[in-house]
């Protein structure tokens, strides 16, 4: 079994994820250290902690410490895994102890699915604050423990917001599987990266849904996520996922389409239409701002 766990500047949370995977229960177990080019004290931590424990952690990076972005990080970690089953856990979250146990017993009950997609608590309270406390929450499947869903099935649930989303570090997928499809989409370096792989996971595999819940989802403003929603990229990035999802899974039915196509299809012309609506209002304000900024407009005398 091998957990990977890649980093960026995440000093500040990275001991308590590598203490999660240390805290396993299931005994046979290697975790692989992923450096993306940090420049905070987090690369010196991983590398003491794969030298306490050279046989079980082992410490990776880019050649010149460069950063490559979150899916090129994470395929690293794949070439290098030595289990048959991969997990995922993001620097700033954190494993329940019996996460790799119940899920790699539910993958060995299931030999022909691809991945086990458990639930994962939205952690808020991890600031210690009783306000976040009341925002801890853990979404639903909507589905019967331990249902097998079939290629594209869990694709379709999720584009018709009918379950719940699996997050990196409530998944364990196959290793065959993750091979199969190639890893994880490079062009997707901090956002979406995770969704793409589910993507193709879900397009090729059957997968394993439980409601079980793995592992804690950090919820803070440092996070991918919420930069880019300050940033106000966030529709935009989802917008490229969609029209890169259109044209994998056109790619895989071909002329055929079907159920796939027509779910992706039709979320992506309502996307584009919200997005153009958007623009055209973001146009409208500059030019009412401009127009006020100008004063009155000087006519020429006819």
């Amino acid at each position: 079994m091998t957990a990977i766990i890649i980093f960026l500047d995440a000093e500040r949370w990275l001991a308590e994820a590598i203490d999660s995977v240390r805290a396993q229960t299931l005994a046979d177990w290697e975790l692989l250290l992923v450096d993306d080019g940090s420049r905070d004290g987090g690369s010196a931590l991983a590398r003491a902690a794969a030298a306490r424990t050279p046989e079980r952690i082992r410490y990776l990076e880019h050649p010149g410490h460069r950063n490559r972005g979150m899916s090129a990080a994470r395929n690293l970690g794949l070439r290098h895994a030595r289990g048959q089953a991969v997990a995922f856990c993001d620097a700033d979250d954190v494993w329940l102890p019996d996460k790799l146990a119940r899920q790699h017993a539910i993958l060995s009950a299931h030999p022909g699915a691809g991945m086990v997609a458990s639930a994962m608590q939205y952690w808020f309270s991890w600031t210690g604050d009783e306000a976040d406390r009341a925002r801890d929450h853990v979404p639903s499947s909507g589905l019967a423990p331990e249902t097998l869903v079939g290629p594209p099935e869990l694709l379709l649930r999720l584009l018709r917001n009918e379950t719940r989303s699996p997050g990196t570090c409530s998944v364990l997928v196959r290793r065959s599987a993750a091979d199969a499809v190639g890893g994880f989409e490079r062009r997707f370096r901090g956002m979406y990266e995770d969704q793409a792989f589910l993507a193709k996971i879900c397009l090729t595999s059957s997968v394993v849904v439980t409601d079980d819940v793995v592992a804690r989802y950090r919820q803070h403003p440092g996070s991918s996520y919420a930069r880019a929603r300050r940033a106000g990229v966030a529709a935009e990035a989802e917008l490229t996922y969609l029209e890169w999802l259109a044209r994998e899974v056109f790619g895989r039915y071909g002329h055929r389409r079907g159920p796939a196509w027509d779910a992706v299809r039709t979320i992506l012309q309502r996307h584009r239409l919200s997005w153009r609506q958007r623009l055209t209002a973001r146009a409208r304000a500059v030019l009412r701002d401009r127009l006020r900024r100008s004063g009155p407009i000087d006519r020429a005398p006819s």
